[in-house]
């Protein structure tokens, strides 16, 4: 067969949405069932076929083979001189035929006997002969929806599988369909694509609100597996200015990978989902999820109650979020690499999202106990459960990709096992609103619970009034003019109903209660904000860090990332808590003569980076130092093994290398880098000498220039170690320990050429540190001071090259 796309050089094939091919798959959600009878129906015949005599089967296959007989014969089907009545009349029920098969018996076409017709099928084997029989029924459908389909394009596709189902038998070969380009035809296919938006918006989700989400996705790949696509000439008439040319070539290779072979299963069948991508997925998408939807509504009381809100509630708002990224031109969803090397930037499900009419609307999140997972849809979903290469990639696979360190993934699994509950997570719900909180935690749970909800509103001159939005605009007046008393009531009036300004909005019980006043610059890279107040009654809840926080989410997703705003001296402690600073990242000829500017107001301005969930990132900074909580406690367990002694020196060994030390290693102990061992004695000591006095000694750039005026000073650490420890201020020093060493006594030996090596000079010093965190408690302010100068010791030492960096 000739590449599908050629079939319809001048039309398209097969069924639209209202499938008129006979017993053709129906229209999965709109038009039901179509193909589960067709398919029904023709296994029956199969396997009825498949039961009978070897005779009986000899005849069926006989009708489809070319003659064998000498001479040359041209007849490529046996046809009987006595062929049955059309149509054939009923069989009576449990009635037995009477099996009348005759390989003698003449071809009305060549006058040959059946036998000449079948000659090369009688040693073929019982599985072949049952593989044809399915073949020449799949033959026979298909002539049968040639004849019946009026559609010319549509007849012309069918047509031509009908010739190579035909041609399959004549060659005892497996059908194969020629086409210039094999599947997949699209990456990402629509399966990855979804798999990779539920990962992108809702990976920040508990897990039983995340099964919920990877359940409707589930439910979604199933529908378009089994979705009747509209025929070209149909979408021609519906979108005359759509892509006609390319959505012919992807509905024929439609029909004849996926549509016909669900009826006709001696052809190879691909699920849509995995071998078709966002350009299909584009041109069925609006059309399905409206369809969908009807459908639901109307079997909305056949539904039961659990799953009533899962289907009319949270299906709808998913596949608006879904139609969002599929027509997104700069969606991250549709990149190939996108589980590999794309930063995971979601917006939370209730992020604004603008309507056409008025301004946008951003329903409030549902509580986990709201959402109940579900593998059906009324009969439209019944196979969601079965195939198992549509479900979405779990949540541990999808991290997978993105573990960078050597951590393994096991423990990294484990781990998150134990936090991935919520309960576990954030505690109770008054451990919400504990000293260690999050600003925003407050509002996020109300949110969550639907106790508030967030709106980005506008007036309009261009549409009919919405009276709600209006209302709302008016209570924003009412709270920007009670909060911010100094603003004349008239300039906030004029700049809250003007069409080229936006307020987000927050409501709560239906009134709003803050809000912030913006207007967008897309052309200058930047947004002024006006406004920002909250209600005094409704403060200290996090409610203006939420509020920022989807302002900033709305913006990355309009692709604007900069913020500038004049703040009075009571504003800018709330701003520069929300990010913002004096240092303005927008260069000045941006927003000269854009903005107005204020007397008496400090300009400030906050920089956007896209990569940030700004409204979950206090959730997910809590998760990762609970997930580092966890490492920390799994490694201290490991290093608080008690090991045996070592028995070795009681047999007479004198010395063993540090490394062989049991657990030595666990504790995190590495080796000493081995440095270079200086051979010229004076190069050595000055050296050393040089380390020594940078220890003892710290130099500014401020005593290097003005060196006259000031006596080297020791070391803001050193001051300890200078001289060795008098016995008056720390009785029982020298009981407890054994060899002392301080500075003095080190620049005395250095003097006297006593430090030959390296080893020798960086053992006296490292004996300064040990003894005093062996005798000092670790809170001292000695035993801090040792720390800090045993560190830039060792900095120096590296920088001298007397051990490896």
């Amino acid at each position: 067969m000739s590449d599908p796309s050629a079939a319809i050089a001048q039309g398209s094939p097969a069924v639209g949405a209202a499938g008129s091919a006979p017993a053709a798959p129906g229209v999965a959600g709109a038009e039901g069932s179509g193909a589960a009878v067709g398919s029904a129906r023709i296994a029956v015949k199969k396997a009825q076929l498949r039961s009978s005599p070897r005779l009986k089967k000899l005849e069926k296959l006989g009708l489809y083979s070319s003659c064998k007989a000498e001479g040359a014969c041209k007849c490529n089907g046996w046809k009987s001189q006595n062929p049955p009545p059309t149509p054939p009349p009923p069989t009576p029920p449990r009635a037995e035929q009477p099996i009348a098969v005759n390989l003698l018996e003449p071809c009305r076409s060549c006058s040959h006997p059946l036998g000449d017709h079948v000659t090369h099928l009688e040693n073929v084997s019982e599985e072949v002969m049952n593989r044809l029989l399915g073949i020449a029924l799949d033959v026979e459908y298909l002539y049968t929806c040639v004849h019946k389909e009026e559609d010319a394009d549509t007849k012309q596709v069918y047509f031509s599988l009908f010739k190579l189902l035909r041609k399959c038998i004549l060659q005892m070969g497996r059908p194969v369909v020629e086409a210039l380009e094999s599947p997949p035809f699209e990456k990402p296919s629509i399966e990855q694509g979804v798999n990779n938006f539920v990962q992108y918006k809702f990976s920040h989700l508990p897990s039983k609100e995340r099964q919920t989400i990877v359940e409707l996705a589930k439910m979604f790949l199933n529908q378009i597996n089994y979705w009747q696509l509209e025929t070209p000439s149909q979408r021609r008439q519906r979108v005359p200015t759509d892509d006609v040319a390319g959505y012919k070539i992807n509905y024929t290779r439609w029909l004849c990978y996926c549509n016909v072979p669900q009826f006709c299963d001696s052809l190879p069948r691909y699920e849509a989902t995995q071998i078709f991508g966002r350009t299909l997925l584009r041109s069925v998408f609006t059309v399905m999820r409206k369809q969908l939807l009807e459908q639901a509504r109307q079997e909305k009381d056949k539904l039961p109650p659990e799953k009533r809100t899962l289907i009319l509630t949270h299906f709808p708002k998913f596949l608006s979020m879904l139609e969002e990224e599929v027509y997104s031109p700069n969606s991250p969803i549709w990149s190939e690499d996108f589980m590999v090397g794309s930063p995971l930037y979601y917006t939370n499900s209730s992020s604004p999202v603008e309507l056409s009419g008025g301004g946008s609307v951003s329903p409030a999140r549902k509580t986990a106990s709201a959402l109940e997972p579900t593998t059906c849809f009324l009969c439209a979903f019944e196979g969601g459960e079965k195939r198992k290469s549509s479900e979405p990639l779990s949540h541990e696979d999808t991290k997978k990709a993105r573990v960078i360190g050597d951590i393994p993934m096991e423990l990294i699994n484990e781990v998150m096992s134990t936090i991935t509950d919520p309960t576990a997570m954030l505690g109770p719900e008054t451990s919400l609103l504990s000293a260690h909180s999050a600003r925003d935690e407050a509002a996020r749970l109300e949110e969550r619970r639907g106790v508030i909800e967030f709106h980005v509103i506008g007036n309009s001159l261009n549409q009919k009034p919405n009276k709600k939005i209006l209302m709302w605009l008016v209570g924003l007046q009412n709270v920007f003019s009670h909060q911010l008393p100094r603003m004349p009531k008239e300039y906030i009036t004029r700049l809250v109903f003007d069409p080229y300004h936006k307020t987000l909005s927050l409501i709560k019980d239906g009134r709003v209660i803050g809000g912030i006043c913006f207007r967008m610059f897309p052309s200058q890279g930047f947004t002024e904000i006006v406004f920002c107040a909250v209600t005094s009654n409704e403060q200290v809840k996090g409610y203006g860090t939420h509020l920022m926080n989807h302002l900033k989410e709305y913006h990355i997703k309009h692709e604007i990332l900069n913020f500038l705003t004049y703040a009075d001296e009571y504003a800018i402690g709330y701003f520069k808590k929300q990010g913002f600073s004096k240092d303005i990242k927008v260069p000045k000829a941006k927003y000269v003569g854009y903005i107005k500017d204020y007397e008496g107001a400090t300009l400030m301005g906050c920089e956007l980076n896209p990569s940030i969930p700004y409204t979950e990132f206090s959730v997910i900074i809590k998760q990762q130092k609970e997930i580092i909580k966890k490492l920390i406690e799994r490694k201290q367990a490991q290093i608080r093994k008690v090991y045996p002694g070592l028995s070795c020196f009681k047999e007479g060994v004198r010395q063993i290398p540090i490394e062989s030390i049991p657990g030595i290693r666990e504790t995190g102990w590495k080796p000493m880098g081995k440095g270079k061992e200086m051979k010229d004695p004076d190069q050595l000591y000055s050296t050393l000498k040089t380390i020594l006095q940078q220890v003892k000694v710290q130099i500014s750039p401020v005593k290097l220039l003005y060196a006259y005026f000031f006596a080297f000073q020791s070391h803001q650490n050193a001051w300890p170690f200078m001289e060795p420890v008098k016995k008056n201020e720390a009785p029982g020093y020298y009981q407890v320990i054994r060899f002392p060493m301080d500075l003095k006594t080190m620049s005395e030996r250095l003097k006297s050429r006593y430090y030959t090596t390296r080893k020798l000079f960086m053992a006296d010093m490292q004996r300064i540190f040990t003894n005093c965190r062996e005798y000092n408690p670790p809170e001292s302010e000695y035993y801090k001071c040792a720390n800090l100068l045993e560190k830039f010791f060792y900095t120096k030492i590296k920088e001298a090259g007397l051990i490896d960096k």
